[in-house]
């Protein structure tokens, strides 16, 4: 949950920012901006810790770090495109999409007790996934579908 941290701060941060050099406060710019931040760190992440990253991937997916490094790179250009207003709708279509299929391969990383950071098994398993990353997966889903496609629209 550390990691939801880096899009409430930038979220109160931009919102706080907005109020202060636009005079009002824009939900819609500060809520796609925290999570613009949000995704391309976690999309940097898959540069420095690829190896914990690619243990995360699932036995039959080939060419694993191969997959690692487009998934960053992907990230990356979906934080992009939720700064831009005529593809961010479809950017968070796109974004929630993923969201799920990380989401598979975070249950099968919690299965398999990978640690991303060390890139070995000595992860904690099943309560990561139960006592955190559940409830981070739908706050991120419901953030991408409230400021990139309800406020959007």
């Amino acid at each position: 949950m550390k990691l939801l941290s880096i899009l409430f701060i930038t979220f109160i941060l931009a919102l706080l920012g907005t109020k202060i050099f636009q005079g009002s406060w824009n939900f819609l710019f500060s809520g796609n901006l925290g999570m613009a931040v949000f995704i391309i760190f976690t999309g940097l992440a898959h540069f420095k810790f690829q190896k914990g990253m690619a243990m995360m991937i699932p036995d039959f997916i080939p060419a694993k770090m191969f997959w690692v490094y487009f998934t960053g790179i992907l990230e990356i250009a979906a934080g992009v495109g939720l700064m831009i207003p005529s593809i961010r709708e479809l950017t968070s279509i796109l974004l929630i999409i993923f969201l799920f299929l990380v989401f598979l391969a975070n249950i099968n990383a919690s299965k398999k007790k990978v640690n991303l950071f060390k890139g070995d098994y000595s992860g904690p398993g099943m309560r990561y996934l139960y006592k955190e990353r559940i409830l981070m997966q739908i706050i991120l889903v419901v953030w991408t579908w409230y400021f990139g496609i309800y406020l959007n629209g």
